[in-house]
């Protein structure tokens, strides 16, 4: 009977490993059919924006379509991450600050003007391994919360720090209410959030 029984649980565990697997490759192809039909749409608009450069409009409205370029040159990256999820991501060493920088500078025109934004650093020449638009796409959505949490007004930090010539702390902080404590050990669990988003999935 204790054989049959392990033999169940055996057989009921690669069942269901079986069933997440075949979930996991649905969602794959849906996420990668979702960014192959954007991309018509993101290429249509990228040629509009060409349009508008090279029109008499341009030097009226340059900010604007400036903006609307680097939304354009977002959803392209997002359709890419997309395309690209099921693969292993390509990492390589970049600029940290020019990364965060960039990252910082197009969120800024996006979010309240009541929040204050800063980076601090003891060096702007200061590399890391990683794969670029993913670290952005972590950058960008933990300062999108944390100015969730201040309710569009108060500060955001960030400091880049040298820990050894290993490794490299970024330390974000806000003035926003905080964390529950007893959210504390559920936080980074895929999908857990508190409010309307999805939750953190990296």
């Amino acid at each position: 009977m204790a054989v049959i029984f392990v033999f169940g649980i055996l057989a009921f565990a690669l069942f269901n490993q079986s069933k997440i697997s075949e979930q996991n490759r649905v969602w794959a192809g849906l996420t990668k059919e979702t960014a192959h039909q954007l991309g018509t749409p993101i290429a249509s608009l990228m040629a509009w924006i060409d349009y508008l450069r090279n029109s008499p409009v341009w030097e009226e409205n340059k900010e604007i379509i400036q903006e609307m370029d680097k939304d354009v040159v977002k959803l392209r990256m997002v359709t890419e991450r997309f395309s690209s999820i099921g693969s292993k991501p390509v990492i390589q060493a970049e600029n940290l600050y020019e990364v965060i920088e960039e990252t910082i500078n197009y969120l800024r025109p996006r979010i309240s003007t009541k929040v204050d934004m800063q980076i601090h650093s003891d060096t702007k020449d200061l590399d890391a391994m990683m794969n670029k638009p993913l670290f952005e796409w972590v950058i960008e959505n933990i300062c999108k919360n944390a100015v969730d949490a201040m309710k569009g007004k108060g500060s955001l930090t960030i400091d880049i720090l040298q820990d050894s010539d290993k490794y490299v702390i970024i330390d974000i902080s806000d003035t926003g209410k905080g964390i529950e404590r007893k959210n504390f050990n559920k936080v980074f669990n895929p999908g857990f959030s508190t409010g309307s988003g999805v939750g953190v999935w990296v």
